[in-house]
């Protein structure tokens, strides 16, 4: 499947307490187990402004969707077409 970044502004995000990652990450589970298994979410980065989430899934129509059912912003999706590492200079 393939993978995508996507980036969501969130101002205060890396002030959010446990709990409140909490709800946010049981709120995007919640939908996700209603979309099937064509969608997947692997983790999140959560900084400052924003929290940059990576998924998989069989199209990029699926994380918007994801976005809109959750009340989620996704201000940008990037596909992913390589990870590189420093093995990868090997």
């Amino acid at each position: 499947m393939p993978k995508f970044v996507i980036e969501r502004d969130i101002p205060g995000a890396g002030k959010f307490t446990s709990s409140d990652l909490k709800a946010i990450s049981q709120k995007s589970c919640g939908v996700l187990s209603s979309m099937g298994t064509d969608i997947q979410w692997i983790h999140s980065y959560v900084t400052d402004d924003r929290i940059y989430c990576v998924y998989q899934a069989t199209d990029e129509a699926l994380v918007h969707r994801h976005a809109e059912l959750g009340g989620f912003p996704a201000n940008r999706v990037d596909r992913v077409y390589s990870v590189i590492d420093p093995a990868t200079s090997e």
